[in-house]
């Protein structure tokens, strides 16, 4: 029986021309900027996502830590939503590296911030007693929010508020072309109002490796004076490069795969006795579920599913995520529903 592995779309590998472009790469030394595989890359990704410069970092986390160490000074505040990544799963890497504290505000419905809340949520300089708002940071897709997307519009209205108060917004779209497939719009769409964004590499791109950070050109000159100092500066690391500019030219359109197997995979759970999800709200290639507790506790459902050979995350106390990556097809889709169904019968006895 074979695993069916449904934690993440880190699992994914690099394709056969990713490893080609790796093993052919030109290189140089990136720390002196003479990489050009690297160059190509982050000149690549600023002009897909609209801004003047890139910098390509080990991780979508370095990418967010390295935006808050450029823009903030320690003691200052960043904004972001309840269920940000930057918030629950990058290690308390604001507060013990960046020295900021971060004020939490309610996501909406869409998994969204709201442009009224974040008005509301600004503190200006020049007050000794508060912290003051340097960043407003968004994440788009949603990652603990079902994979949701925030549009266009939704992005703007949050960026005109922020900018009006002096405020950067920085974007997490760690996902952000499944975002765009999901929306059928380019992904400079999603990234042209924030001020900087960061995307991954290494999630449904399938890359081994890396993440880009897109912005201004004065933006990216200091964010690289960042990535020095926290040891992320790489030399010959134009061999991860050359992936990355494979995953942009081969693997963004194929993302509609990944979202089309995550809603039949969302229609199937929802029929199962025992788990409930909101199967309309899946947009892209993510699925969170809620376990009864009268199947069993969340640890020991996972537990039983991986001795089943589907392996899942934990998100929360009473759910269960499910990501669709280039490994997945349908047919592993249909095979993951069977398996959940059964194993939930067994633990109702």
């Amino acid at each position: 029986m074979a695993i069916i592995d449904l934690r993440s779309d880190t699992v994914t590998k690099p394709t056969d021309e990713m490893r080609r472009a790796m093993a052919d790469a030109e290189v140089g030394d990136d720390v002196f900027g003479e990489d050009p595989t690297i160059n190509e890359l982050q000149e690549r990704a600023a002009s897909m996502l609209g801004h003047e410069a890139g910098l390509l970092t080990t991780s979508g986390t370095m990418s967010n830590l390295l935006a808050t160490l450029t823009y903030c000074n320690h003691g200052d505040e960043i904004v972001m939503g309840d269920q940000a990544h930057m918030f629950w799963n990058e290690g308390g890497g604001q507060a013990a590296l960046a020295g900021v504290q971060t004020r939490l505000i309610p996501q909406n419905a869409r998994g969204g911030i709201n442009a009224e809340d974040v008005a509301r949520n600004i503190r200006p300089t020049g007050n000794p007693h508060v912290a003051a708002t340097k960043i407003v940071c968004l994440e788009n897709t949603q990652n603990r929010c079902s994979g949701m997307v925030m549009t266009p519009a939704e992005t703007k209205a949050v960026c005109d508020v922020a900018h009006e108060a002096g405020v950067a917004v920085h974007l997490d779209g760690a996902r952000i072309f499944n975002a765009a497939v999901a929306l059928e719009v380019p992904v400079a769409e999603l990234t042209r109002d924030v001020d900087d964004a960061s995307f991954c590499l290494s999630k449904s791109l399938s890359c081994p490796v890396g993440s880009v950070l897109v912005g201004s050109k004065d933006f990216i000159s200091e964010a690289r004076r960042w990535r020095k100092m926290v040891g992320g500066g790489m030399r010959q690391a134009g061999i991860l490069a050359a992936a990355g500019l494979v995953a942009l030219d081969t693997m963004v359109d194929r993302l509609a795969e990944d979202h089309q197997n995550a809603r039949r995979l969302a229609a199937g759970l929802a029929n199962i006795d025992g788990l409930s999800v909101d199967a309309d709200s899946i947009q892209t290639n993510i699925v969170i579920f809620d376990v009864d507790e009268k199947v069993a506790k969340v640890p020991d459902f996972m537990k039983t599913l991986a001795e089943a050979e589907v392996l899942v995350s934990y998100p929360g106390e009473h759910s269960v995520r499910m990501v669709t990556h280039r490994h997945i097809s349908g047919d592993d889709v249909e095979e993951a529903l069977s398996r959940t169904s059964k194993v939930v019968r067994e633990l109702q006895g």
